[in-house]
């Protein structure tokens, strides 16, 4: 059994992408949030990067400072309520008037991050987009703003802005770290411009490479999902090499067997789904059917019959027809006969074809079975569906021929005859069968003419010149 194609469940292993840019935004969110500190000095924040431009940011004045920090006290209390109802009142009416920018831009935030907590993401988002609006804050506050509000885009799957807020904090920030460009490739993937969610998502694990570090499983699994849409075989297999070098997971072996495949590279192929069976890692019916499958296509059919067998046995392959039949042909093409024919048999028995039957007569055939050889080729000629039934024919004439019936084992060639792929065979059969019966015609006029001769040598009466008492009848008349 050669020229094995990997079936859709193979191809869909391959597709499957199993991180969405909405969890990756979600998670890096609520990070970032988690980490912003919402006391008074903000403004240190611009000493920890150089800025690209000067500003003069206004002070942040004692008694909103204290405003603030209730309002935060209470937000850490999860008392949002109280939390929110100080924010409230603060920007409510000619209040709002009296805070400069960057007093406004505080306020603002931590409303912002209230908002967030309650799943409010449009509010917070608004909240948010009124920070970056306020003139005069600092950079760094910016910076870090703009970074949030592209994530909240993302989280309400608004990919285009999300995008392009992302773009805009890029053009802002001057160390632009790993996670930022995986996000902007998930951006890019929820659009379909898949050439620039790659062009990010390997920069990422390019920058994380470069420091000594291992780059997320999620990374690799973009590009590697990336690379498979594109039809680029090679850097698939690049990039599930390096999965299974980090992240040595069953699905990765499968789906780099898979791709080995698509290379023609079967020696490869084979050995990476059998990494995976020795571990035990097969627990899928598929997974081990495709083993099997390997190994018949390696010229291992044996090891092919172990893997359906045990299957089988324990319930993981689907007991199915075609799972019987894949074991009998393994066990038939390892030359174990015995344990080919009650695979076979099953498998017959589960059929509503009549082609297991043929098949199964084959193999009683190997097993010197002559008798139950024809019961199942004609079983299976009669319940039809028998994809060449000149050659179960044929088959059928030998098991008659090697029990002695030859007239049946004659008709049976006859009958194979008539279809032109199977004439010339069943000629040489037939002009074999009446040679050889000639021949033991022959043999056995020979062996009663030796017979009649030892017989005459030895003094004794030939049985043809007559009986003892027709000898002595004979005399009787003489002497008369």
């Amino acid at each position: 059994m050669t020229g094995f194609k990997p079936t859709i469940w193979m191809r869909a292993i391959v597709l499957a992408l199993p991180v969405l840019a909405l969890q990756v935004g979600i998670t890096q969110l609520q990070s970032d949030l988690g980490q912003v500190s919402w006391s008074a000095p903000f403004a240190q924040d611009e000493a920890k990067k150089p800025e690209r431009e000067k500003r003069r940011t206004p002070a942040l004045r004692n008694k909103v400072y204290e405003k603030l920090a209730e309002a935060q006290v209470a937000a850490e209390a999860k008392d949002l309520t109280t939390a929110s109802a100080i924010l409230n009142a603060m920007i409510a009416g000619d209040g709002k008037k009296a805070l400069n920018s960057y007093e406004l831009a505080n306020v603002y935030n931590l409303k912002a991050f209230i908002q967030y907590s309650r799943e409010d993401y449009a509010g917070a988002l608004n909240s948010y987009e009124k920070v970056v609006s306020q003139p005069d804050i600092p950079l760094a506050m910016e910076i870090n703003t703009r970074f949030t509000i592209a994530q909240l885009y993302f989280v309400q799957e608004e990919w285009q802005k999300g995008i392009d807020a992302l773009i805009k904090w890029f053009n802002m920030t001057e160390t632009p770290n790993a996670n930022a460009y995986v996000l902007l490739a998930q951006g890019y993937y929820q659009v379909k411009d898949f050439d620039k969610a790659l062009t990010n998502v390997e920069k990422a694990i390019s920058m994380t490479e470069a420091k000594g570090k291992v780059p997320k499983e999620q990374w690799y699994n973009l590009a590697r999902y990336l690379y498979f849409e594109k039809n680029d075989t090679k850097n698939t297999v690049r990039v599930l090499e390096e999965l299974l070098k980090h992240y040595p997971k069953k699905e990765y072996w499968v789906q780099v067997s898979h791709m080995y495949g698509e290379q023609n590279k079967e020696s490869q192929q084979l050995a990476a789904m059998e990494t995976a069976y020795v571990q035990n890692m097969l627990d899928n019916g598929n997974e081990q059917v495709t083993m099997a499958y390997l190994y018949l296509n390696a010229d291992v059919p044996y090891k092919a019959a172990k893997v359906m067998d045990k299957g089988l046995k324990n319930d993981s392959i689907d007991g199915k027809s075609k799972n019987w039949e894949i074991t009998g042909n393994s066990w038939r093409q390892a030359q174990e006969i015995k344990k080919a024919i009650p695979a076979m048999e099953t498998a017959a028995g589960k059929s509503d074809s009549g082609e297991l039957y043929a098949r199964l007569g084959n193999i009683y055939l190997d097993g010197d079975q002559f008798n139950k050889a024809a019961a199942a080729i004609n079983k299976g000629l009669k319940r039809g569906g028998v994809k060449r039934p000149d050659t179960a024919r044929l088959v059928l004439g030998m098991a008659y021929y090697n029990v002695g019936k030859y007239q049946q084992a004659e008709e049976a060639f006859e009958a194979a005859g008539r279809d032109e792929r199977s004439k010339q065979y069943a000629d040489q059969w037939i002009n074999y069968m009446n040679t050889e019966l000639e021949r033991q015609e022959s043999m056995q006029q020979e062996e009663t003419a030796l017979e009649a001769s030892t017989k005459k040598l030895k003094g004794e009466p030939a049985q043809e010149e007559g009986t003892p008492e027709d000898v002595v009848q004979e005399e009787t008349v003489q002497e008369g």
